[in-house]
């Protein structure tokens, strides 16, 4: 059928070249997560659900809970932009995580984590989760980063004029 090499040398490296961009767009899709805001994932929720998420939120302080024995951390956080460029112009990190948490008009999403307490666990401090919305509504933490942005502030020595 083809007898001359070279069209079978071009056969197989386009063959080649079509299974690795394959395996690439599959493994891509199969491990892409989705980073949503607090009201984002509230509003497609439905779209969502199950699937590996990232989310950003403000924590609400008076919402923590554990249970040393289970290692099981709940707590809530509220909305808070996803955009750094609003975050700034509403006067940085730390007043708009203060802001989300006073703010009780602010959409909310409750929290399951299992695993031991992290030591910034804290009301105000920066969570970013990454895991999956259960059908209840809740999201599971399966990751759990915590940015506490005071902290960060204080460490910071302040410029000297000279």
């Amino acid at each position: 059928m083809f007898k001359n090499p070279r069209v079978k040398f071009i056969l197989g490296g386009v063959a080649i070249l079509a299974s690795v961009i394959y395996l690439i767009v599959s493994s891509t899709q199969a491990s892409a997560q989705y980073f949503l805001t607090v009201s984002e994932l509230k509003e497609k929720q439905a779209d969502v659900t199950g699937r590996e998420l990232r989310v950003s939120g403000a924590i609400v302080g008076e919402t923590i809970q554990y249970d040393p024995q289970t290692l099981t951390l709940t707590f809530t956080v509220a909305h808070v932009p996803g955009d750094n460029a609003e975050i700034e112009q509403q006067g940085g990190l730390g007043e708009v995580l203060h802001q989300a948490v006073v703010d009780l008009s602010r959409p909310r999403l409750d929290v399951v984590y299992v695993g031991v307490k992290p030591d910034l666990m804290r009301n105000e401090a920066q969570a970013i989760m990454t895991g999956h919305v259960g059908e209840d509504g809740i999201f599971y933490a399966d990751e759990l980063l915590l940015k506490c942005p005071t902290k960060y502030e204080e460490a910071v020595p302040e410029q000297v004029e000279g």
